[in-house]
């Protein structure tokens, strides 16, 4: 362990400053390369507990407990690109708006998609660092974009995630662009940004898997609130402005799910309905989640009852 000034973060105050923290991932660092790595560390209070702002802490030791059902999880992550100033999104015209939404989705071309050269340059800053990145796409929304990353095995989704949002706004810094996270950042008819969440564990990935997956979706939606309260950093009040049941969303005050369906607050995918076995998605974790907390909830849910 080492400490460090948390004053300036937000995680102290100057009279009690130092917070230690504890290396628990490294990954090759894409941006000096060579010998050099980027490392994620745990923050503990000057008493050795986990601090507030430390979800990975409660994370493993779920991940730990229930490690025998191989959870695995691949989460989807939107973001939105705003120019230097963080106000203004990227490429939109500086005094309107852009046409409606319908074109820009998986778009091609000038007159439609905005920020591409930073999501190819992430994509291979991920690939050379070690993140599990495995896709990406433009969004619904112009210069709203979105990347998977997974398979991941218990508390390493986490770990990933994390990493791959630094690697984004490191690269984005050499554009003059602002990355955001926010789940609503353009009020009206435009799409939030979620974080949606895959799941499974390995009996849902073996035959007859389905009867497990549907366990667990009812499971998780006996505490859709509890869920809900650990799926942004504000108890529900940011994704309480994404959540409305419009924009391929579910309401945020109700809970539901479905094989195919957008609109629900988890989907069951075709292919798994016809497989009998695999996954589920989780459609309600907002796009600033804390991938701890959301897949700290959802084991402590489905595989130990808590």
């Amino acid at each position: 362990s080492r400490g460090i000034n948390a004053e300036y973060g937000g995680q102290s105050t100057g009279e009690n400053s130092d917070v230690y923290i504890r290396p628990v991932a490294m990954f090759k660092d894409p941006f000096r390369r060579g010998d050099n790595i980027l490392v994620l560390c745990e923050t503990y209070s000057p008493d050795d507990t986990a601090h507030p702002t430390n979800k990975r802490a409660s994370c493993n030791k779920a991940m730990e407990a229930c490690k025998d059902e191989h959870p695995w999880f691949g989460i989807e992550q939107e973001y939105t690109l705003f120019d230097y100033t963080g106000k203004n999104p990227y490429c939109w015209p500086k005094n309107g708006y852009p046409g409606p939404q319908g074109p820009y989705y998986c778009g091609v071309g000038a007159d439609r998609v905005k920020g591409r050269k930073i999501v190819e340059a992430h994509y291979r800053a991920c690939l050379y660092a070690g993140i599990k990145i495995a896709g990406s796409n433009g969004e619904v929304m112009p210069s709203q974009w979105e990347y998977q990353v997974g398979p991941c095995e218990g508390i390493e989704m986490g770990d990933h995630l994390w990493v791959s949002r630094y690697i984004l706004c490191r690269v984005a810094e050499e554009f003059d662009a602002v990355v955001s996270f926010d789940p609503k950042p353009i009020p009206g008819d435009w799409n939030g940004a979620g974080c949606h969440t895959n799941i499974s564990t390995l009996a849902m990935r073996q035959d007859g898997g389905m009867e497990h997956i549907i366990k667990a979706i009812e499971a998780i939606g006996k505490k859709h609130k509890e869920h809900i309260e650990e799926y942004d950093p504000t108890q529900g009040a940011d994704n309480a402005r994404r959540l409305t049941g419009l924009h391929e969303t579910a309401s945020i005050h109700q809970f539901s799910y479905g094989v195919a369906h957008r609109g629900c607050s988890i989907r069951i995918p075709r292919q798994c309905e016809k497989d009998n076995k695999g996954y589920f998605e989780d459609r309600r974790p907002a796009s600033n989640c804390d991938p701890y907390a959301v897949t700290d909830r959802i084991v402590k849910t489905m595989c130990l009852g808590q």
